[in-house]
């Protein structure tokens, strides 16, 4: 059996994120739909002395409703990557494993990427890394697939000779609508993940932050704790 997930891209993404991508055998990142203005695709949050704080990268979007992720190109006159590293060394520094994680993660922001699912899934292949998940990953945009939602999911596992699909929990209205999957003979199973709660600086626990909150905190043990949380039915 070949199990296989697609996700889009995004920036910085969470723990379950990856927990997904390792309950896996194959990890598509669908850079290939619509970009989608202020969503994920672009930002992320990270825990401060402050409590939750975003981390937006801002992308030329003006006059270009109809773009794909892929395409999508970043604002370089907005020098989001200074802002970006200060707040990373500000709500991190004195964290175990501060100097593990955020020194790279500020080299590859420097780099000074012209597209946004460029940035975005560089980190996600550095992270997938530095946490120890070896899912391969592949790029929509690379694979010879059309349609929409149901339809797309289901060409490229079969353009991908998957035999099952794992799905978040945020897609079974329209994949349970859907016989895009049932025609093709591909059993769905549905992603659930249990935040783990870990120390974390500043008070009270805040879950659903960058999994950078995770690794920085937990190090070599995030993988772990990820694993623990996660369930497909």
């Amino acid at each position: 059996m070949t199990t296989l997930a697609i996700m889009q891209p995004t920036y910085l993404p969470w723990a379950g994120y990856f927990g997904l991508m390792d309950q896996v055998d194959q990890f598509v990142l669908l850079d290939s739909v619509q970009y989608d203005r202020r969503s994920w695709q672009q930002r992320n949050r990270i825990k401060t002395a402050d409590g939750a704080q975003w981390l937006t990268v801002p992308v030329l979007s003006k006059g270009l409703r109809e773009q794909r992720i892929q395409d999508v190109a970043i604002d370089t006159g907005r020098d989001f990557i200074v802002t970006h590293a200060r707040s990373l060394r500000t709500a991190y520094g004195k964290t175990p494993y501060f100097q593990d994680y955020v020194p790279g993660l500020i080299d590859i922001l420097e780099k000074g990427h012209a597209r946004l699912a460029a940035l975005t899934m560089e980190l996600i292949q550095w992270l997938r890394d530095r946490l120890g998940i070896t899912t391969p990953l592949l790029y929509a945009s690379t694979l010879e697939t059309t349609g929409s939602k149901a339809e797309l999911l289901a060409g490229i596992c079969t353009h991908l000779g998957a035999t099952r699909y794992v799905s978040p929990p945020g897609s079974k209205e329209y994949l349970d609508n859907s016989t895009a999957f049932a025609d093709r003979g591909i059993p769905v199973g549905y992603f659930a993940f249990e935040h783990p709660q870990y120390a974390q600086p500043f008070g009270e626990f805040i879950p659903y932050m960058s999994v950078v909150d995770l690794l920085c905190n937990c190090g070599p043990e995030s993988l772990e704790l990820i694993r623990k949380g996660c369930k497909i039915s």
